[in-house]
């Protein structure tokens, strides 16, 4: 296979992806996606299990190169999966380091671990976190490397409801402070319109709807609009 994955962007454009396919075993799981997403922006995108969600991000993260098609990323760019990943034998600050060139200090990843108010635990090992806390890890190891572009493979899936909406919070605070293009994958129809500007239905490998969220921030379910927005989103999705 063919693959065209360049470290630029058009500007102010923070991805770009023409006729993307990524296929398994013969069957093309992503077949002629094009997808723009613009710099600064937040996205959400829904689908169908099995759709090709996590294959366009694992794309983007460029942890999937067997493609075709052409995808223009940022070359500054970081992903925050569903399980934290967190190296149990690595204190919690070592594991924001983990991955960054060169010899960064311990400064850098306390910066960022107060970010996301985890400074009382630098020092702490991963399994002594809570779920809530150990997501929080990793979204600061993502936010080390500065990224423009900021992929998240439903984060918040495996957290109780009330850990899962202060998350949530916390994203959307982090993205207004740092400015840069967010993508988040979620099965969650009201945490994509409670996060993103704009958000994209994929089926069958493409992106089949696209919508603008047009409303004012913060955000409550029960905002005028938001129950139409869910309805309609819904009925892309097969689901009435």
């Amino acid at each position: 296979m063919a693959t065209d994955l360049h470290r630029e962007v058009i500007p102010d454009t923070a991805v770009t992806v023409a006729g993307l396919t990524r296929a398994f075993d013969g069957r093309p799981v992503i077949d002629g996606l094009d997808l723009t997403l613009r710099a600064g922006e937040f996205t959400a995108l829904l689908g169908r299990s099995g759709c090709g969600k996590s294959t366009l991000l694992r794309v983007l993260a460029g942890l999937d190169r067997e493609i075709e098609g052409r995808v223009l990323v940022p070359e500054r760019r970081a992903v925050a999966f569903q399980a934290p990943r967190l190296m149990p034998w690595k204190r919690v600050w070592r594991n924001v380091l983990l991955g960054l060139p060169g010899r960064p200090e311990r400064e850098v990843a306390e910066r960022a671990l107060a970010e996301v108010g985890l400074e009382h635990r630098t020092d702490a090992w991963p399994k002594t976190l809570s779920g809530g806390e150990a997501q929080r890890a990793s979204l600061a190891r993502a936010l080390v490397r500065e990224p423009d572009l900021l992929l998240l493979d439903e984060p918040f899936g495996a957290l109780d409801a009330l850990t899962r909406i202060k998350a949530q919070q916390l994203v959307a605070e982090l993205w207004q402070r740092r400015g840069c293009a967010v993508l988040l994958v979620t099965h969650d129809v009201d945490e994509a319109l409670l996060l993103a500007d704009r958000v994209l239905v994929m089926d069958e490998g493409r992106i089949a709807y696209d919508t603008e969220v047009g409303l004012e921030r913060p955000r409550s379910v029960s905002d005028a609009g938001f129950a139409q927005l869910r309805e309609r989103l819904l009925g892309e999705l097969g689901v009435s």
